[in-house]
């Protein structure tokens, strides 16, 4: 699990990340409003701590920005005893609130409930785009209703980009979310095993292309209107 962590006190956070990473989750800073929105765009997280109380742009302003594109679970930290802030929150999407000062524990606990409510049931996750269908606990893939044969490290890659559809997702993003223990992946090899899976799908032959190149940067996988 990965947590982005959107607020000024670093000795906060620093406390969170040790007793997130024991429970094995990985926690990620952001000093202020615009460079946490910043970090959301650069690789994807599963939740967010935001605190409310920031210099420049304050937490309701971020918890704004991030609903214009996402539902991504957030949880608001606010100051002991501002309903306001707590109101104003949950009415613009706020998925759960902590007044501070909290325990550790009772983030963890909250952080897991949110997250469960985020995803009844994972295991009916489906994605689609245009001719593609992925059912991702099943682990088949279907192109034009037809199951299509991938190797493992294939079907994670084509799982991240549709997870992320209209989206630039970075070299090293894929690497990070579609690499496993068991493999040794490299940049390189990443456009290698894409190009694979572009033929497999039939999407070398298409015009425009379902997952394209971004030089320099990485790929693509359009969005259905």
């Amino acid at each position: 699990m990965r947590v982005l962590v959107i607020d000024d006190d670093v000795r906060l956070y620093e406390l969170l990340s040790g007793y997130l990473g024991e429970s094995g989750v990985t926690a990620v800073h952001a000093k202020d409003g615009q460079r946490g929105l910043d970090e959301l765009e650069r690789v994807p997280f599963d939740a967010v701590l935001l605190d409310v109380m920031m210099p420049g742009m304050d937490g309701l302003a971020v918890l704004r920005k991030i609903r214009d594109k996402s539902r991504l679970p957030v949880i608001m930290l606010t100051a002991k005893g501002d309903e306001t802030d707590r109101v104003v929150g949950l009415e613009l999407g706020a998925d759960d609130y902590l007044a501070k000062p909290f325990s550790p524990r009772e983030l963890l606990a909250r952080l897991r409930a949110v997250l469960r409510r985020a995803q009844p049931d994972a295991n009916a996750e489906r994605l689609a785009s245009r001719n593609v269908v992925v059912e991702v606990a099943a682990r088949r893939t279907l192109v034009d209703g037809a199951e299509v044969d991938l190797t493992g490290l294939e079907f994670d890659l084509l799982t991240v980009l549709l997870r992320r559809a209209g989206r630039v997702v970075p070299r090293n993003t894929l690497l990070e979310e579609a690499g496993r223990g068991d493999v040794t992946v490299s940049e390189r090899t990443v456009d290698v095993h894409i190009s694979n899976l572009r033929k497999k799908l039939g999407d070398k032959e298409r015009d425009p292309p379902l997952i394209r190149s971004v030089r320099g940067v990485g790929y693509v996988l359009a969005k259905d209107p």
